[in-house]
């Protein structure tokens, strides 16, 4: 995906909210707002946005000294996601349709986004979907929410490749491939970054989360917020370009792969206007479309 100029206020938020949690000073803050005012001018819309966002969290690492600004954020969401875990299960065990359910509540999982939206209250947005009114609609016919193309695509192959998006999701990420392992006998690669970036997941959160006792799980060596392929290992390069089916999470891994001609699916809960316009969707849709 091309950046939009509405990206460019977005870039300067994201700086300022990131070099705030590393706990830098107004010098440094300004600092790195400074920097990055003379790098949008040179910047191509071409290019994607984790392409800059790559470049702000780099530069507020450097300037702060804080490597992993959101490490403490990553662990609570973490912990809090594994808390609901038991209840999360239940409502994929209570279904009509497992496959759907946790498709959606792997989606629902995608709202913890501290780069999408860094006042996000999880706990209060996740504890929302269980105040009885919890339901999972089919929305088969939906031209952004395409299951019956999803599953069609799953009855052709045999393994998958899942590319990660934040700590914290990765539970809900969990319940998805529990049921593509267990339930229809895919093998699954649990694919998170390589290096911190926001609140994306890592080799340690995925352990932590338990995606170890269902898939395997390895890094694609970037350090981008998405899988920016010339970022990435080689090793990844050549899993991805062999895999039969990718699934893609999160609003990051569609601007960098969404003109990939590879066989993707993009699981995400559109956050932001741009994603949305680009998409053909609203504002807090749920995503669930192919290449």
């Amino acid at each position: 995906m091309k950046t939009y100029l509405d990206c460019i206020p977005c870039f300067f938020r994201q700086a300022l909210d990131a070099a705030r949690i590393a706990g830098t000073d107004e010098i440094k803050q300004k600092q790195i707002v400074d920097i990055i005012s003379r790098l949008i001018p040179d910047f191509p819309l071409e290019a994607s946005p984790p392409e800059m966002g790559r470049e702000i969290y780099n530069l507020v690492g450097k300037i702060s000294g804080v490597k992993d600004p959101f490490k403490e954020i990553k662990e609570n969401s973490n912990k809090f996601a594994l808390k609901l875990y038991p209840e999360l299960k239940q409502e994929i065990n209570n279904s009509e349709d497992r496959l759907l359910t946790a498709v959606k509540l792997s989606i629902i999982g995608n709202i913890i986004d501290y780069g999408a939206k860094n006042s996000l209250d999880v706990p209060k947005e996740i504890d929302y979907l269980f105040q009885g009114n919890f339901t999972i609609n089919n929305e088969n016919n939906s031209t952004t929410f395409k299951y019956k193309q999803f599953k069609e695509a799953l009855n052709k192959v045999n393994s998958i490749i899942y590319l990660a998006d934040n700590a914290g999701e990765v539970v809900f990420d969990r319940l998805l491939i529990e049921e593509l392992v267990e339930e229809l006998g895919k093998e699954v690669i649990y694919v998170v970054k390589g290096k911190p970036i926001i609140n994306d997941a890592l080799i340690e959160d995925a352990l932590f989360c338990g995606i170890n006792k269902a898939s395997k799980i390895t890094s694609s060596g970037s350090d981008a917020p998405g899988t920016l392929l010339k970022y990435c290992s080689p090793e990844f390069i050549r899993l991805y370009q062999n895999a039969e089916l990718i699934i893609s999470k999160g609003q990051g891994n569609y601007e960098a792969l969404s003109e990939e001609d590879r066989p993707i699916f993009f699981l995400f809960k559109a956050k932001c206007p741009v994603i949305a316009e680009d998409v053909g969707c609203n504002v807090g849709d749920m995503i669930l479309v192919g290449r």
